[in-house]
């Protein structure tokens, strides 16, 4: 039967009893092989060397792991989706491309160069490459500053549950009212942080002496408890909630103060001279475990995450979890192991050797060109002898007291066996420097199939090694990866993409998806995938020319794959430079285009037809058109004349009958005119004769009035001027 409920106790000390025996072990077994690896890659070895002799050491550690790195790294670099989401079911398929892509950039925009690179380099050195993988959540402040606020203003602002009041002060200013009366006022001034949270995905790579894992655990699926120890400062861990009294408790220690594998990386520059005042700024261990325990007494552990400091691992908070967010890459797995064996562990025993024997080599060197010297120092002056100053004189009292003593020169035969230990230290990892195209020497006279069989021999071990990776390190990876931005992202976000701001879905994806790896061993050489793409490439245009673009088979987004899978492999990642980003939608469009182009050009012939129809008939109409109106402009035109001819008569006629009364009217008037004149002389005679009488009786003088008829009767000018 199920116990009851674990109390606190039972859960502090089930945590710490795990987490001990755990770092026990990490300690005492796998630790110790991670510090050799260091020092053999750091170019040391286990040998003692004698005064006076060579101390000389072979780095073939250090010299296969930056052999081996460079076509690692390039393996996975070559490749924009070095692994991908497979969907279950054909309605996840665009969600799987999607899904892939955003994956694929947030490593990318996580530092995927540098994650790579370290955990290539920690598999090849340190067994394992631990990287780790959260939804890391910040809380970021706006400092916003306010003047002149009224009481209301100030209260409003200060009561928002995300504003902390940083600065604040108040004046009292006199303002007049509606009424015209002064008032005092309060004005605030303030200085405050608006807060808010934001979230994104992080992924570390852990320093391997920070993880633990339990001695019987064989993978990340079945472990007892797995964690992560660091060092963090009191503060950090007082900004993510935690009580402050409990952490001082335990501020102040370093848990990785002697850990002789943290020296051994940072070599001297880790002298632990930090040193502060500053509370906050102490250090205090950390431990993150993630341990399957059943705290609710069901029967059934569940995993939790529990968050612990100090160096006996007091718990500060747990909750359920899903999966532990550890990824573990290695190179050479061991079965039903958790770690595997680095590539630097293969070949220690060989550094060695190598080490003896280049010693040896160079001490025999030494001796011959400079022999050792048999004398007797009673003849000898001794401090010439030791003088090694070239041309220096050696006083002696008799110079056949003074004899080399013969070294033999074997150091040529010895060499043969360097050589020999350099093939086997090729044959056990790969590392050659006909793989890596090096030595011209070691292809010469050689047929281009061996030398492509030489080739292939040694990168058929990096292959091994990279799908290695890919199959324990990249798989979990982006299974946490997917799975973190499916459970932490907004309902949609933008991913730039090809110089574009993509929309992107995370929660519509599915969780369950399976990761498929696309690179290292059972992928093929690069120069073979390319020849298999263009036949592919050859085989696709055959069946989309031959059946068109609804042909069932194969599309053009298909097509375009095809061209950015040579480009990407030959190490052009830029495809969209050459090729335009194509996808179903924009097939569809593109394809209900020229359908709709086909149906126009098909259309066309009768709309010619119709069109000249219509053109021959407007013609005519227009012919008709043109007749009809030259008839009615003509017959218009008659009736014009006849009108106008009609209209000169009528003119004609009232032009002669205004003419004759005109005249008829100046005739009358003359006539008037005429006999008034005649009146008008008629009376200057008869008062020219009144006159002349007048001035007869009165003068007694006579008028000559015939000379003054003659005068009224002359013709006179315009102005009245006799002529």
């Amino acid at each position: 039967m199920p116990q009851g409920q674990m109390t606190s106790t039972d859960i502090q000390s089930a945590i710490r009893t795990a987490i001990d025996g755990a770092e026990a072990y990490m300690d005492s077994e796998i630790q110790p092989q991670r510090e050799d690896a260091q020092k053999y890659f750091d170019g040391r070895v286990n040998l003692e060397h004698e005064e006076g002799r060579s101390s000389v050491v072979s780095t073939k550690v250090r010299d296969v792991v930056r052999g081996a790195k460079p076509s690692l790294m390039r393996i996975f670099l070559s490749n924009d989706k070095f692994v991908e989401y497979t969907p279950s079911n054909p309605q996840q398929v665009a969600s799987a491309e999607q899904a892939t892509t955003y994956a694929h950039w947030k490593f990318n925009q996580c530092g995927g160069y540098n994650v790579l690179n370290s955990a290539i380099h920690d598999a090849l050195v340190k067994k394992s490459g631990i990287v780790k993988v959260w939804w890391n959540t910040e809380e970021v402040a706006d400092i916003h500053t306010y003047e002149n606020l009224t009481d209301q203003e100030m209260t409003f602002i200060a009561q928002d549950d995300n504003v902390d009041i940083i600065e604040h002060s108040q004046d009292i200013v006199i303002e007049v009212d509606e009424f015209g009366l002064d008032v005092e006022q309060n004005r605030h001034s303030m200085k405050v942080a608006h807060k808010r949270e934001e979230g994104d995905m992080c992924i570390e790579n852990v320093p391997p002496e920070e993880f633990f894992v339990n001695s019987s655990a064989k993978s990340l699926d079945d472990f007892l408890v797995c964690g992560h120890t660091t060092d963090k400062v009191v503060g950090d861990m007082v900004a993510m909630g935690y009580d402050y009294d409990i952490l001082m408790r335990h501020a102040g220690t370093d848990g990785n103060v002697d850990d002789e594998e943290k020296y051994l990386r940072h070599g001297e520059y880790l002298d632990g001279d930090d040193q502060t005042n500053d509370p906050s700024m102490m250090p205090i261990v950390v431990t993150e475990a993630y341990m399957r325990i059943d705290v609710d007494g069901t029967g059934v552990p569940v995993m939790h995450k529990f968050v612990c400091v100090g160096t006996n691992h007091e718990i500060l908070d747990f909750e359920p979890w899903d999966l532990a967010p550890f990824a573990v890459f290695q190179v050479d797995p061991e079965p039903h192991a958790f770690f595997g064996r680095s590539l630097a562990e293969l070949i220690m025993n060989d550094q060695d050797t190598a080490t003896s024997v280049l010693r040896g080599i160079l001490d025999n060197v030494a001796l011959v060109n400079n022999p050792r010297k048999v004398v007797n120092d009673e003849f000898v002056e001794m401090e010439d002898l030791l003088n090694n100053e070239i041309g220096s004189i050696i006083r002696a009292d008799d110079i056949s007291q003074i004899r080399d003593e013969i070294t033999p020169f074997v150091a040529g035969q010895t060499l043969t066996a360097l050589q020999y230990l350099d093939n086997l230290v090729e044959e056990k990892t790969g590392i050659t420097k006909a793989s890596m195209g090096l030595d011209p020497d070691a292809l010469q006279n050689t047929t281009a199939t061996a030398a492509q069989l030489t080739a292939q021999q040694g990168a058929g071990q990096v292959e091994v090694m990279a799908r290695n990776l890919a199959e324990t390190g990249f798989k979990r990876l982006f299974k946490l990866v997917l799975h973190i931005l499916k459970t932490n992202s907004p309902e949609e976000t933008l991913m730039r993409l090809s110089g574009q701001f993509v929309p992107v879905t995370p929660d519509v994806w599915d969780a369950d998806m399976d990761v498929e790896v696309n690179v290292g061993l059972g992928t093929g050489q690069e120069d073979t995938k390319i020849a298999a793409l263009m036949q592919t490439f050859q085989t696709q245009r055959e069946i989309y020319q031959g059946y068109g673009p609804n042909n069932g088979f194969v599309s053009l987004t298909q097509m375009r794959n095809t061209l950015a899978d040579m480009l990407a492999i030959s190490g052009i990642r830029n495809t969209d430079r050459y090729y335009r980003p194509m996808n179903e939608q924009t097939e569809q469009a593109l394809m209900q285009q020229q359908q709709a182009l086909a149906e126009q050009q098909q259309q066309q012939p009768q709309q010619d037809q119709m069109a000249q129809a219509m053109i021959q008939a407007e013609q005519i109409k227009a012919q008709a058109r043109i007749q009809s109106d030259q008839m009615k402009a003509q017959a218009k035109l008659q009736g014009d004349q006849i009108k106008l001819q009609a209209d000169m008569q009528v003119k004609a006629e009232e032009l002669r009958s205004k003419q004759g009364q005109e005249l008829g009217k100046l005739q009358r008037d003359y006539a008037e005119l005429q006999a008034a004149d005649d009146r008008k002389r008629d009376e200057m005679a008869q008062d020219l004769l009144i006159q002349a009488a007048k001035i007869l009786g009165e003068y007694g003088t006579a008028v000559d009035v015939e000379r003054v008829r003659a005068i009224q009767s002359a013709p006179r000018d315009v102005n009245g001027n006799i002529q």
